[in-house]
């Protein structure tokens, strides 16, 4: 059996080589890059993400990475973004938008409908450990439905995108959610995009089964 081989996307972003051995550990060739050939050709793409909404999508532009991730969705090639990786999925964020009016709020990837907003918690941040609910088809999660997994965030999509978008889609997303003060959004799966908000490469034996269910439909 061939090994999937995986692109971890190197474009500035903090502690992305925890994500890296955990794929290792669970059979995967990784490479750490942003060269554009090595995304395209990669069997999967690891978005990871750590920190501001904004200064995430200023790093990724800077790689170019907008256009690369588009260009795989269209062709139907798997990406997995993690915590502000999947945040960037959405189309904003309110994150470092004080004062400012709707329609300046950071711009992410839109690869979803919604805005990721502050949890509103007695806590915040959320860190540490939470169960999650997926839907019953899910393959992400497959096996580890009822297990705990590992979130470090303040800020978190609400909205269950498939209520955002216009009848009639033949694909919808497949939302997975958490409480931390309230629901959000801990994991969505929508044909070769997935995405976690929390962090299967610090979550144990659940996150590796994770890793090696989303490397099963590389």
């Amino acid at each position: 059996m061939n090994q999937p081989s995986v692109v971890v996307l190197s474009y500035g972003s903090g502690n992305v080589h925890s994500a890296v051995r955990a794929l290792e550990r669970v059979g995967a060739a990784v490479e750490l890059t942003a060269d554009r050939a090595a995304v395209e050709a990669a069997d999967g793409l690891v978005v990871p993400g750590v920190g501001a909404f904004g200064a995430v999508m200023d790093q990724l532009r800077a790689v170019d990475a907008p256009r690369l991730i588009e260009r795989r969705l269209a062709g139907g090639r798997p990406v997995l973004g993690i915590c502000v990786g999947m945040q960037v999925m959405f189309e904003s964020s309110t994150e470092h938008a004080a004062g400012r009016s709707d329609d300046v709020l950071p711009a992410g990837l839109a690869q979803w409908p919604g805005t990721v907003a502050r949890l509103q918690a007695d806590v915040v941040p959320h860190m540490g450990w939470s169960e999650v609910r997926p839907p019953h088809d899910t393959v992400l999660l497959d096996g580890v439905a009822d297990q705990r997994f590992y979130f470090v965030h303040s800020y978190a999509a609400k909205t269950d995108p498939a209520a955002l978008l216009e009848p009639g889609r033949t694909r919808l997303p497949a939302t997975t959610w958490a409480t931390h003060g309230e629901d959000f959004v801990a994991a969505i799966e929508n044909g070769p995009l997935s995405a976690t908000q929390f962090h299967p490469e610090k979550s144990g034996d659940a996150g590796a089964q994770l890793l090696r269910n989303w490397l099963s439909i590389l």
